[in-house]
């Protein structure tokens, strides 16, 4: 399964001076420690959870799983009978027994250079059990769902902390998902409280997120399901909030709290918001609540296997799936990924330049940093503003020294060459990492050469909201890299490629990704629905967990993810259903029928190439062509902005009636090549359709 040796040439190492003092400093020592971790996965676990606090002990094996659909109900259980609390582990642990109470957990920098405040890890402790108190005060209780809903501020790992100490379910929703998104999402998860912000900026563009809240809320009473409390943190507003009703006497309040430590060089070059809407039956202050709540909270002790969040992925039906993740093992998982993919030193200064909404924020923002005592830097603005040397200023501000971000963010930085990256020293820089989809070769020798000056290793992670954190990756001292490649599995991870037929397939090779037993931060179920769980995951390889992914393992043993083999796309990282696209697109009455594919794209990776089919009598102009995209941006968000739309008088369709998407994605790339096409009802439809390619997309 891992090569004994792997090749000196056409690779690049890390530097001598990263393997003295690295947890895992050559390829051998990784050999030897995964080697034991798939033999003996309790010992390699049980020596993990012994950094963690436990209120009781496990009592069974370290992890009991069925992957077969064939043997009885899918299940993944990890240290069953031990309890404990993550927010305890997080924040208590480092301030209380690692005396880490002054050691900064996170330089926030805003979406202006200089808008900027810091937090200790005495100080989130406090502000987490301060909001944890709110939060039992507004009677959530453990079990109990929570939505959020908030752009890149402190208080949202506030949030997601104190609804973690006292049990309550977050379900985090990205602030750029639209109000039916969020509605959706509050719905089938059916949570009992929202919390959101008055707007954010994001460059110079301001976003009045209390106005989608409030339509996500309209939407869900219009559905039958009416939320009775929404928690407003105060962030762009210029005047205060009035409070009014029967749960907070009428009062107008600054909002201070964190803001208050602002270093006082703020630049507003913006108008604030001068209006928030406010219903005073539901909406309450944060800063009202909190300016009243006591800063001590006792944990509440957990099982093992209690719900820890939700988290929503979208679904080859159209209908998002959500990923439930449990107490134990995903914070032990998200702790040795952290540790050991970035080989976490405690003088660090690390940044991920995620959003909080996706799961790479969840694992490698807050769960996974905090259980390792990191500081961190997080950040609210865009790469590009105010201008696009952003980055490398924020990087040499905090002297950040180990730098994860999106292939596509470094591919949109390629464009402007290497001046303004040059701008800046990034002498601090150690490791780099790349997450989200796969990096193209070309654009991980730029990171490499251009960011890292040749002398940082890039660790190009493979993972997914399912997996819970990194489970495809190199380490930084001790993997050979090949650009463009996953590398070599995590521990306790066993990797397999499948054919068509289900066999596993041996030396160099390509077809399915599945892997074949858990490790502890893999998912759970779907919330609401494990049939779905079984179906989507288990089903088609029965004792395999399918990723949906390709792979090609070369004759170095590396892996290599080629995209993925569903109807999926990954748009700047992020999947997008084409059923859930194409649901949006047949709402509106001028479409008959809709097929939406990926087509290759210089910085996104993937882009929306969308063929549409109208009804009877409606001609295609650009008034409607206008009309779609903004249909679509309103029923899933921003993320889908669809980059071409095609008429199409018709479809390529098998004579049963399956759409041939093949098809439709060679005509997307004008790809002449087309392939066997003996199903083919029409074949002039598909001539009909190269004649009237958009031109944009030539």
């Amino acid at each position: 399964m891992i090569p004994d040796k792997v090749p000196n040439e056409n690779v690049f190492h890390g530097s001598m001076d990263l393997k003295k003092e690295a947890h895992i400093p050559s390829f051998e020592k990784y050999k030897e420690m995964y080697v034991n971790s798939i033999e003996n996965p309790d010992a390699f676990w049980g020596a993990v959870a012994k950094d963690f606090f436990w209120k009781t002990k496990p009592t069974g094996q370290f992890l009991d799983y069925n992957f077969d659909v064939t043997k009885g109900e899918i299940f993944i259980k990890c240290m069953e009978g031990a309890s404990t609390n993550i927010s305890y582990n997080l924040l208590d642990r480092n301030v209380y027994e690692k005396k880490l109470g002054d050691k900064i957990a996170f330089f926030w920098e805003g979406n202006e250079p200089g808008d900027e405040l810091t937090v200790t890890y005495r100080e989130l402790l406090k502000k987490v059990c301060q909001f944890a108190n709110v939060l039992k005060s507004q009677g959530v209780k453990k079990g109990d769902r929570v939505s959020i809903y908030m752009p890149m501020v402190v208080e949202l790992v506030v949030a997601m902390l104190a609804c973690v100490r006292i049990g309550a379910v977050h379900s985090i929703v990205f602030a750029g998902f639209s109000a039916g998104s969020l509605c959706e999402r509050i719905l089938d998860s059916q949570c009992s409280l929202l919390i959101t912000a008055d707007g954010f900026y994001r460059g110079d563009k301001l976003i009045n997120l209390k106005v989608i809240a409030d339509e996500a809320l309209q939407k869900c009473r219009d559905k039958g399901f009416p939320i009775q409390r929404c928690i407003m943190l105060k962030h762009v507003s210029s005047k205060p909030v009035e409070i009014v009703g029967a749960h907070s006497p009428p009062a107008k309040r600054s909002c201070p709290d964190l803001q208050e430590k602002q270093t006082g060089k703020v630049k507003k070059t913006r108008p604030l918001l001068q209006q928030v809407p406010w219903n005073p039956e539901v909406d309450l202050c944060w800063h009202t609540l909190m300016h009243g709540a006591s800063d001590e909270c006792e944990p509440e002790w957990c099982e093992s296997e209690d719900p820890l969040f939700i988290l929503y992925t979208s679904g080859s039906t159209g209908r998002p799936k959500g990923v439930l993740h449990t107490v134990s093992g995903y914070m032990l998982y998200c702790a040795a990924t952290f540790k050991m993919v970035f080989d976490h030193q405690s003088d660090d200064v690390y940044w991920c330049t995620a959003d909080i909404g996706w799961i790479t924020g969840h694992s490698y923002i807050t769960y996974g940093p905090l259980a390792n005592g990191a500081t961190s830097v997080l950040f609210e603005g865009l790469p590009t503003y105010p201008d696009v040397s952003r980055l490398w200023e924020i990087v040499d501000k905090y002297h950040v020294t180990k730098f994860y971000t999106a292939p596509t963010a470094i591919r949109l930085l390629m464009k402007f060459g290497v001046e303004p990256v040059q701008k800046y020293k990034r002498e601090s820089l150690k490791i780099l990492g790349t997450v989200g989809e796969p990096i193209n070769p070309e654009a991980w020798q730029w990171y490499y050469n251009v960011v890292g000056e040749k002398r940082c290793p890039i660790v190009d992670t493979f993972w997914q909201t399912e997996t819970g954190g990194h489970v495809l990756t190199p380490l930084p001292a001790a993997t050979p890299m090949k650009p463009g490649s996953a590398t070599f599995p995590f521990f306790g991870v066993i990797p397999a490629i499948l054919n068509e037929s289900g066999e596993e397939l041996e030396g160099p090779s390509e077809g399915y990704l599945v892997f074949k037993q858990p490790w502890p931060g893999l998912m759970r179920t779907v919330y609401g629905n494990h049939q779905r769980f079984e179906t989507t995951y288990f089903k088609k390889f029965p004792g395999y967990y399918v990723t949906g992914d390709g792979c090609r393992r070369d004759e170095d043993g590396y892996y290599w993810i080629t995209g993925r083999i569903d109807d999926m796309l990954n748009v700047s990282g992020h999947l997008l259903s084409t059923a859930e696209v194409e649901s949006a697109l047949v709402e509106h009455k001028a479409v008959a029928e809709a097929a939406v594919v990926g087509r290759p794209h210089p910085v996104k990776g993937e882009s929306l190439y969308c063929f549409v089919t109208l009804t009877n009598g409606v001609t295609y102009n650009q008034n409607l062509e206008a009309e779609l995209k903004k249909q679509v941006r309103e029923k899933i968000g921003a993320i889908a902005t669809l980059d071409y739309i095609q008429n199409a008088p018709g479809l390529p369709k098998t004579r049963s009636g399956k759409i041939m998407r093949r098809l439709l994605r060679k005509i997307a790339s004008n790809e002449k090549d087309l392939g066997d096409i003996s199903t083919l009802a029409d074949s002039t439809v598909v001539e009909q359709l190269f004649q009237e390619r958009c031109s944009t997309a030539m």
